[in-house]
């Protein structure tokens, strides 16, 4: 059964998941994390 298509937030605010392949760390460094984080930040202010 296919999957509907997710409406667009009229707010901006989306739920965001993530999980790694059997359990492993998606973040290996804070490093990772923290560009990661900032990568979202940029997302938010392009909507």
């Amino acid at each position: 059964m296919p999957r509907y298509v997710r409406e667009k937030s009229e707010i901006g605010i989306y739920h965001i998941m993530l999980k790694g392949i059997d359990k492993r760390d998606i973040f290996l460094t804070q490093n990772n994390r923290k560009k990661f984080l900032h990568y979202i930040e940029l997302a938010k202010e392009i909507k």
